[in-house]
């Protein structure tokens, strides 16, 4: 079976409970979503299930890409589902791509944070891959660490 799903695993030295604020309010999310030097300039989180997950960045060449989707599932400090295979109220999205699946469990000294994003078939998986995937949401992950460090 062709790999469809795609995996991020770090440790946060910060506990679950801010962890979960980061990607949950989104004056926060904004400040470490997008890999620098592209800026999230917009984010509205209606965190739960089919609540509105969007987020707006700015690219270094002046264009915006957004990401409109809606949440799944929503355990506070444990685990965060959201895609945009749906959008708000569920309703079936014109292009899906792929769904993040993040789970945060307390550690010693901090947070097992493991994001699995997830493809429908083996092309979008690749592609995601080939867009950047490890490097830049790995340099979001490091921006998340960096900011939950400060709170």
């Amino acid at each position: 079976m062709p790999e469809l799903t795609l995996t991020l695993h770090r440790h946060i030295a910060a506990p679950p409970a801010i962890v979960w604020r980061l990607w949950t309010e989104p004056h926060l999310l904004m400040q470490w979503f997008a890999p620098r030097p592209t800026k999230t300039v917009e984010a509205v989180l209606d965190v739960q299930p089919g609540g509105r997950f969007y987020a707006s960045m700015l690219l270094p060449d002046g264009s915006e890409h957004a990401s409109e989707g809606c949440f799944l599932v929503t355990e506070p400090g444990r685990r965060l589902v959201f895609t945009d295979c749906l959008l708000a109220g569920f309703r079936p999205a014109p292009k899906p791509f792929f769904t993040a699946d993040i789970s945060f469990a307390a550690t010693p000294g901090g947070t097992d944070y493991l994001v699995r994003a997830l493809h429908a078939n083996e092309a979008t998986a690749r592609r995601h891959a080939e867009m950047g995937f490890e490097a830049g949401w790995g340099a979001a992950t490091d921006q998340l660490a960096a900011l939950a460090a400060t709170l």
